[in-house]
Formats: C-alpha cells, sequence, structure tokens
C-alpha cells in the first residue's frame, strides 16, 4: 500500500489510514518534487542579493539582525537547538507519525524553499516509522508548533532521541544502523521545518476520524438505551425532525430509525388510544406519557456534534494541504510573502469546539446512565444500580456509576477552550497567539473520557438486557453490541473487581 503525497490531496482518513497500516509507505508526486527544486533554487539564487527574514536574518525580535553567509548554516542550527525544548512526557507516537506526515505534505506544495534531500529524509523516517521524541509541553501555536516541530528537525540533524519498533534510543545510533547522514540544514530549512502548524494539525486528523467513530457508536447506544426501556417512537420520527431541519439533528434521527427499524420494543402511542376517557376527577396512569430528555432528544444533542466534526474535518482538510510557514517563496513572481499563515487559529478553534461538543456527548450518555441506575427514573423497570444478586448484599454498579460522573466532570472543566486563552510571549512579537496544539491535546483528553463513560453506559445496558431477559427482542445493532460487551465483560451478579478488563473493554469499543 502506498500514500502518494503531492501537496494538494492529503485528507485526515488517508492520515489514519497510515497510522493503522504498518505496511504502508509513503512516496513523493514527480511533479511536486520539481516545483520543490525551483523553489530551493530561487532561495539560493536570492540569499546574496536582498534581506530575507529567517533566510539572512535573525529571528522574531531579532530580524533585523543580519546575518552573513558564513554562518548561515549555524544560523538554522540554532534556532533547531534553542527551540527544542520541551517538557513533560511525549506525545503519542501515532501523532508524530500524523505531524510529520503533514509537515512533508505542506513542504511539497514547493512554497517553502527546502531541499528535495531534506524531504527525501523525513519520508525515509515515515516509512521506517522512525518516530522522534516530541515532549508535550512547549507550543503556543503561533508561529506555529514551534517547539515540538523542533524536535522533529532535530531528529532529522541526527541529535536528540526516536523511538523505533518501542524502543526509545539516540537519533545518532539509528543513523549509524541505517548508514544514513544527519541533514545538514540549508538556509530557511530550520524555519521551514518548525514554522507551520503540522503537529496541531496532525493530532486534529486523527481526532476527527475517533470522533467519527465514537458518535455513531453513541447514536447506536441512545438507541439501543430508548428501546430497552420500551420509548416512544415518535421521538425519532422523519416528521417531526423535518420540521427542525438542522442538517446534524435530521442525519441523527435518520440514523436512529434506520438502528431502530428492527427493534420489538419501541412503543407508538397508539397505547394512549386504547386508555378509557376520563371525566371528572383527574385519573392517573402508570405509563410514563414522554421519555426524558437523554432519551428523547438525542437527535437535537448529538446533532451539533456532528455538524462540529464535519466543520472541523473541513477546516483540518484545508489545513494540511495549505503552506503554513514564512516567508513563503513565490517562484512565479520572484518574491518573498511574509505574513502569518503559521497562525494556529482555525485549528484551535475547530478543536475547541470539537472538545465541547465531546463533553456535552459525555454528559448524554453520563445522564442515561444514571436514568438506568436509579429506580425512580425508570418507574422500578430496573433494580437499583442494576443490582442483580442481593441488594444490600451486593453494590451493582454502584462504583462504575462513580467512575462515570467523576470521568464527566473531569470533562466538564477541560471544556474551558484554549482559543480564548492567548497569552503574549516572545518579547510581544507573538502578542496573540492560538494555543492550538494544547487545544488538540486536551480534546484528545477529553475524547478517551468520552470512550470510558459510553462503555459504562454500554455495561449498564447489558445488565438492563439480562435483568429483562429481552435480548432477541433488541434491534439488530443491539443485540450486536450486546454479544460483543458479554463476549469481554460476562454478566455482572456478584460484585467482582474489573479493573483490567474494563481497561480492555474500553480500547475493544473503539472498533465496534
Amino acid at each position: 500500500m502506498k500514500l502518494v503525497l503531492n501537496g494538494n490531496d492529503l485528507r485526515t482518513e488517508d492520515i489514519k489510514s497510515f497510522i493503522i497500516a504498518p505496511g504502508m509507505t509513503v512516496e513523493l508526486s514527480p511533479s511536486s518534487l520539481d516545483r520543490v527544486k525551483k523553489s530551493f533554487k530561487m532561495v539560493q539564487e536570492e540569499i546574496n542579493k536582498r534581506v530575507i527574514y529567517g533566510v539572512n536574518t535573525g529571528f522574531g525580535p531579532m530580524a533585523s539582525h543580519v546575518i552573513n553567509e558564513s554562518q548561515l548554516t549555524k544560523l538554522q542550527q540554532n534556532l533547531i537547538r534553542s527551540h527544542a525544548m520541551g517538557i513533560g512526557e511525549p506525545i503519542p507516537e501515532e501523532y508524530v507519525l500524523a505531524s510529520m506526515l503533514v509537515r512533508l505534505n505542506t513542504l511539497l506544495k514547493g512554497y517553502s524553499g527546502v531541499s528535495p534531500e531534506l524531504l527525501e529524509l523525513i519520508t525515509f523516517f515515515l516509512n521506517k516509522r522512525i518516530i522522534p521524541v516530541i515532549p508535550e509541553h512547549g507550543a503556543v501555536g503561533t508561529s506555529g508548533d514551534l517547539v515540538q516541530l523542533a524536535h522533529i528537525a532535530l531528529s532529522l540533524m541526527g541529535e536528540g532521541e526516536v523511538i523505533i519498533e518501542g524502543k526509545r534510543q539516540k537519533t545518532s545510533l539509528v543513523f549509524k544502523k541505517y548508514n544514513i547522514k544527519p541533514h545538514i540544514l540549508k538556509p530557511k530549512e530550520g524555519l521551514s521545518l518548525i514554522n507551520g502548524t503540522a503537529v496541531m494539525s496532525g493530532i486534529a486528523a486523527l481526532l476527527i476520524e475517533e470522533t467519527h467513530h465514537l458518535l455513531f457508536l453513541a447514536t447506536r447506544n441512545a438507541a439501543f438505551a430508548l428501546e430497552l426501556v420500551g420509548g416512544f417512537n415518535d421521538s425519532i420520527s422523519e416528521k417531526l425532525h423535518a420540521l427542525r431541519p438542522h442538517e446534524g439533528q435530521v442525519n441523527i434521527a435518520k440514523q436512529m430509525r434506520e438502528i431502530l427499524a428492527s427493534s420489538k420494543l419501541l412503543k407508538n402511542r397508539e397505547i394512549f388510544h386504547r386508555k378509557e376517557r376520563v371525566n371528572g376527577d383527574v385519573h392517573l396512569i402508570k405509563e410514563r406519557v414522554q421519555d426524558i430528555y437523554s432519551l428523547r432528544c438525542t437527535a437535537q444533542v448529538l446533532g451539533p456534534i456532528w455538524e462540529a466534526v464535519y466543520n472541523a474535518k473541513k477546516y483540518v482538510d484545508t489545513e494540511i494541504n495549505a503552506v503554513t510557514d514564512n516567508p513563503i517563496v513565490d517562484i512565479e513572481q520572484k518574491e518573498f510573502l511574509h505574513g502569518g499563515n503559521f497562525h494556529g487559529d482555525y485549528i484551535a478553534f475547530a478543536m475547541d469546539q470539537l472538545k465541547m461538543t465531546l463533553v456535552k456527548l459525555t454528559m448524554l450518555s453520563e445522564r442515561r446512565i444514571d436514568s438506568f441506575l436509579d429506580p425512580r427514573s425508570n418507574l422500578d423497570l430496573f433494580p437499583p444500580f442494576m443490582n442483580l444478586y442481593q441488594p444490600g448484599l451486593s453494590l451493582g454498579l454502584q462504583g462504575l456509576q462513580f467512575v462515570a460522573t467523576s470521568t464527566t466532570a473531569q470533562s466538564q472543566t477541560l471544556a474551558f477552550p484554549q482559543y480564548v486563552h492567548s497569552i503574549p510571549t516572545n518579547g510581544g512579537n507573538q502578542d496573540i497567539v492560538s494555543m492550538g496544539t494544547d487545544a488538540a491535546l486536551l480534546t484528545a483528553k477529553v475524547l478517551e473520557n468520552a470512550y470510558v463513560v459510553v462503555a459504562i453506559e454500554l455495561i449498564t445496558l447489558a445488565q438492563g438486557v439480562d435483568y429483562l431477559n429481552t435480548s432477541l427482542n433488541l434491534s439488530v445493532s443491539s443485540q450486536e453490541l450486546f454479544k460483543k460487551i458479554r463476549k469481554i465483560l460476562p454478566k455482572i451478579e456478584e460484585d467482582r473487581e474489573l479493573y483490567g478488563v474494563l481497561d480492555e473493554l474500553i480500547e475493544k469499543i473503539k472498533t465496534f
């Protein structure tokens, strides 16, 4: 399997495919490499003719310092070494690979002035799965992911550390193993490597693909819950949602109708048509006339999330095929365009939107868990805390509910947007920043939390199926989920320790 890059049509799903398929390799489009060569040539030709930011000048507030020709390579090396200062745990390996893939694709557009040899080395790293160690903390997202990308650049120089085949080691040892030489940075190459949004965009691309899957699973969960309580089918009526035609809401309701078409448990309102009319005194009926909001309003709550994923993907697909460094080499007009395409606000905004909606998805799932565990909410349809053994002696799912509640609460705290959390830095040069990489990393945490709560909801629903002994009446989708859960986690009767199996279940549902 090959992924051919040309700088123009990389998509989030391509990045995901590369990450999950170890045998997939990257190739560079020959026509794109031709443009890269012309861009590189122009930089070499213009070095002695004009002052070019970051090529023969200092950086940021020191841009007015013009650098002697003999020191241009040293200038680029100093830029990388001075910025490879990240602190904290390494970010996940798949995020680094995604970041490298994005940076390679954007440099391949031929507007950055780098050499073909540099792109070929990045390609070698990707194809051999040589993964630079990038610490978590350090980027403000403007001028792009300077600190994180500097750790990738440092590895290309043969310095720093990398992970290969799960082992962390010095980059110099890996170069010796493969008999390759460290790249000597040409003028502008250091700046081109770290000026850009590749880390935040690479992480965002993977999060979008994972959120897309989670949203579908959350929709299946919602349908499962609705039928298990014998909910009313008019809450997902095509006519109802057509009267409020938000695209996401209509789409979620449609999915739920398709899922529940095979269910034998949903009710329609004909049950009330059969009731005797009562005159005079108020008459109490035992049936619930309307389902609670976490069951009845699923499409209205998940709809905006569907749209947030769609919009985020649009932003990210644009970003990973964009020129995001500075200055830009315009070979047609023989100009160097100075600007701020490295500013990460588009990705920061998209990730904060996604993060906020993921918190709401988590809250929706947590509320349904509570409704199943609290007999006051489910009108005694289920035993307290789904206790299938001996209430009082055994505690059922009480402990799991605490996990769902605390995890949801943490995500609510993390919902604060990084997008508006700008702190000026760099001597006032970077006076308004995006915090895009942190926005993406925090979204990743919220996404993981969402999977925890959705997994606990699935356990709760499976307990409900066992209590009602109604698996054969479920929709095909819910039967499938029930069987998959029970394959990993048998019915919970007597209290037992679930710590290890819960971790396994959370990972498994990412493939459901």
